[in-house]
């Protein structure tokens, strides 16, 4: 009798289980279809990759593509949380973005991200909850003259030129609530042939792993991009997943991982 009731509840949980996975693995489908595909992404910035791994099904990652006249703008942001929450918050801060160009026809980095955090500030404070999500984000711009427009929420550029990793700095504010309200810089920088320029979130630097299971840490991952400034992007992609995975061994993920590296 008890066995039988033990089998039953297994079951349900079982069950539930199931179909909680299932609807998760269909809100995949509905935040891949808010991700730039591979066309688009070929279509705008030519030579570039993507490493995309969220750390559950769904992401508070993302990556933003969006042709203005006559430049491409492109970016990697970081939603507060991961799984279900971060991605919700994740759509939102995506048609924020959409809105600061499409609607609010904004084209420098720094005022795009005014008017996202704007937006996102007044959405979340319609509510009578607390809520103090956001994102920080690296944000670049690029023209026909191969002029680098960026603007960061907490996250930086980094350039590499001639084996050197150039470091640009976001300002240290999230899109969201803050204490601090300043309008965020723009920063511009000329490119030169065979530049490649990297932003990230920090779920790749934040990784635990490795032998002693400890953080993979910045000093790491610039040694590594500047190891294999030599292959094309596609291939960058995969020494950046085989050296991900490696770290991590059978520790488990900590956070979303989102990279776009361009070879200009």
């Amino acid at each position: 009798e008890e066995k039988n009731k033990v089998e039953k509840q297994k079951q349900i949980i079982e069950i539930k289980n199931r179909d909680i996975t299932d609807s998760i693995q269909y809100a995949k489908r509905i935040q891949k279809v808010i991700l730039p595909n591979h066309e688009k992404l070929k279509e705008l910035l030519n030579k570039a990759f993507i490493y995309y791994q969220p750390k559950d099904i769904v992401a508070g990652d993302f990556y933003w593509l969006e042709k203005i006249k006559d430049a491409s703008l492109f970016a990697v942001a970081d939603c507060t949380g991961h799984g279900v929450p971060g991605a919700f918050v994740s759509v939102m801060c995506h048609n924020a973005l959409n809105r600061a160009v499409r609607q609010y026809g904004k084209t420098l980095p720094g005022e795009i991200l005014d008017v996202t955090k704007s937006i996102i500030v007044q959405e979340f404070s319609s509510s009578d909850l607390e809520v103090n999500d956001g994102m920080d984000i690296s944000l670049c711009s690029i023209d026909e003259n191969n002029i680098l427009r960026f603007s960061g929420a907490n996250n930086p550029l980094w350039i590499v030129r001639d084996l050197e990793v150039i470091v640009i700095k976001g300002d240290k504010q999230p899109i969201g609530n803050y204490v601090k309200d300043e309008p965020f810089t723009t920063h511009t920088f000329e490119l030169k042939s065979g530049d490649s320029i990297y932003i990230f979130s920090d779920g790749f630097i934040d990784q635990f792993g490795g032998d002693k299971n400890k953080k993979f840490k910045s000093s790491n991952f610039k040694k590594l991009i500047l190891s294999i400034q030599n292959e094309p992007m596609d291939k960058q992609k995969e020494f950046f997943s085989k050296a991900f995975e490696s770290w991590k061994g059978s520790y488990e993920q900590m956070d979303d991982v989102c990279l776009l590296g361009i070879k200009i």
